[in-house]
């Protein structure tokens, strides 16, 4: 008992402390009514009788942000879907049907095997080298059942000579023919081929094996906007590097380059560095910034618009906010007039941001909970129990996944949920 109020005095001293001294900056109220856009929302969600977290997708939102993503790029590239950023068959569906394009990248192997079932006609490229076991998974259940060729349709990315005879038995022992693309390092050390002697050595390999075809090279440098410098000189070291791969493998080759080579880079924070220039690509891939989450908010996408939220019901209500911490509640609220009320939200703990209403924030002190959320909120905050919260995703690949089908809200209606793809083979 002594331990408790010594860490109960301290605490409510510190906070005590917090307030005399930070006076002068104390919070303004940053509280406010749902927007009519997120009270048309939550309208949409009651009228479809949704009544847990659920992941919601802007139908027209989205679309406008396929037709920016075609507008920047213009024709002179074409274009790759990264699926693991819009996890739901019928959400590439639509996306390949308004982007004119079936060219999907994908990053595991479950997720493979339904893609080949359910939209045969997409051509595949895997966007991270698989354990070899993975490949045998896949061709060990049954693709091609409606017309899907993956001896024409699907490139296997690798990164060393050690996976490529992995590959190559794999495709002996079973009698397949693979495509292989080669993962190149061009300057951001994620792995893939560092030099030319390895790639010469991998190409070498390829030409020798009776199954397997070179189709390609991958070369992955997003991450430029996020390391220290000026992104447009990582971008054009990235690109001397790829350069320089490309000028290699077709010297080795000579005329068994091939007609067709597939040539990837890009990604949603550097695929409108790439509109103007001469380039040794000729593919970019995108997928976030289709539904741009926050951690999308960046200066190279200011043209798209945020397409996706995570909506939640508000369970419980305290007002005034309290605490178990005898006078932690008042004194926070004494000082941040935005704590003086708590909601218990259905669910939380997501890589998510509190968007609306306006001014909502997680609770300090009291740690987060994938149970029920503790939010905080100013008296301007008109929240109910049963009334909806809204946060934006600080990503797509992962959270997309945690609420089971997608709503589509199009027109202020929730017109479809779309299954998310399966995480297990069936």
């Amino acid at each position: 008992m002594a331990i408790a109020v010594k860490r109960r005095t301290l605490l409510l001293g510190g906070l005590a402390g917090a307030a005399a001294l930070g006076a002068g900056l104390r919070p303004t109220d940053r509280g406010g009514e749902h927007s009519l856009y997120f009270q048309s929302m939550g309208t949409a969600l009651d009228s479809a009788n949704i009544s847990g977290p659920t992941m919601v997708v802007d139908k027209a939102k989205m679309l406008a942000n396929i037709a920016t993503l075609k507008s920047n790029i213009g024709g002179r590239y074409d274009y790759r879907i990264v699926a693991k950023s819009l996890p739901s068959v019928q959400m590439l569906e639509t996306i390949m049907h308004a982007s004119d394009s079936n060219r999907l990248m994908l990053f595991h192997q479950p997720f493979l095997s339904q893609v080949a079932n359910e939209l045969p006609h997409a051509d595949v490229l895997m966007g991270k080298p698989m354990p070899v076991t993975a490949a045998a998974n896949f061709y060990a259940g049954t693709p091609g059942v409606n017309g899907f060729d993956s001896s024409a349709q699907l490139q296997w990315l690798l990164d060393t000579p050690q996976r490529l005879q992995e590959y190559a038995e794999l495709a002996n022992r079973i009698g397949e023919d693979l495509r292989i693309n080669i993962e190149l390092n061009v300057g951001l050390h994620r792995g893939g081929v560092a030099n030319n002697k390895t790639l010469l050595q991998m190409l070498d390999m390829i030409e020798s094996s009776p199954r397997l075809t070179f189709a390609g090279f991958m070369g992955y440098e997003p991450h430029i906007v996020k390391v220290p410098g000026d992104p447009l000189d990582y971008r054009d070291r990235a690109m001397t590097a790829y350069r320089g791969f490309v000028n290699a493998a077709k010297a080795h080759l000579g005329q068994r380059w091939p007609q067709n080579v597939l040539l990837n880079c890009g990604g949603s924070p550097t695929y409108q560095m790439y509109k103007e220039g001469d380039y040794p690509f000729n593919e970019l891939s995108t997928g976030s910034c289709l539904v741009k989450p926050t951690d999308f908010d960046i200066p190279t996408l200011d043209d798209h618009i945020a397409a996706s939220y995570i909506a939640t019901p508000v369970l419980k209500t305290l007002n005034p906010a309290e605490s178990p911490v005898d006078g932690a509640a008042e004194l926070l609220a004494a000082w941040d007039p935005n704590r003086a009320q708590t909601f218990y939200t259905y669910g939380g703990y997501w890589k998510a941001l509190p968007e609306s209403p306006p001014g909502i924030s997680i609770n300090p002190l009291m740690g987060r909970s994938t149970n029920q959320e503790y939010m905080n909120g100013s008296a301007s905050v008109d929240l109910q129990v049963d009334d909806w919260v809204f946060l934006r995703p600080t990503q797509s690949e992962f959270v997309f996944l945690q609420f089971g089908d997608i709503a589509v809200l199009d027109d202020g209606v929730i017109t479809a949920r779309w299954p998310i793809l399966k995480n297990t083979s069936s």
